[in-house]
């Protein structure tokens, strides 16, 4: 009789075991599935902060060339030759900012942006240098509707009507 009691706890104690596993496994992947989760939420939080700085930047260049903040595309828009002259404009005397500070992208966490320059080497807009696909692909603000469907964050360029004329045109065709 007592060895078949040992055998009954042995069996049992070998589901219990197998039973642990199992929970532990399965903890495991609620924890991978969380992380996984976490991660998404933190890159749609630093896209918002993205399009949020890229505003700036691009009211910023507005201001800088005299654009009308609405202007579909303006006669002449001349950004400066550098982002730093948005913070202290060099053509007129005294100090006249038009951005408070060079942002960090919030996708890199650098101050590097890249530049699409006109032909005389003055900036039209700025985008991130960042990698990857966007998760946001729809539903932006109407002076970022070229954003939809943009495949890489390049795509994002915030700058002067001219650029977002181009580049609307282009996606056009």
């Amino acid at each position: 009789m007592a060895g078949t009691m040992r055998i009954g706890r042995a069996a049992c104690g070998g589901f219990a075991y197998l039973f642990l596993l199992l929970v532990v496994a399965l903890l495991a992947m609620a924890a991978a599935a969380s992380v996984g989760i976490g991660a998404a939420m933190a890159r749609r939080d630093a896209e918002q902060q993205l399009l949020a700085v890229g505003m700036e930047f691009q009211a910023a260049l507005r201001s800088y060339s005299g654009a009308p903040a609405n202007a579909a595309m303006p006669a002449v828009a001349q950004g400066p030759r550098a982002l730093e002259d948005l913070l202290k404009d060099p053509r007129v005397p005294g100090l006249r900012r038009h951005l408070r500070q060079i942002y960090a992208d919030p996708l890199t966490g650098k101050q590097e942006w890249g530049l699409i320059k006109d032909p005389g080497g003055f900036i039209l807009g700025v985008y991130s240098l960042a990698d990857g696909k966007p998760l946001q692909r729809t539903g932006f603000a109407p002076q970022l509707g070229n954003f939809t469907d943009a495949e890489d964050y390049r795509s994002w360029v915030f700058g002067l009507p001219v650029v977002q004329a181009a580049r609307t045109n282009a996606a056009a065709h």
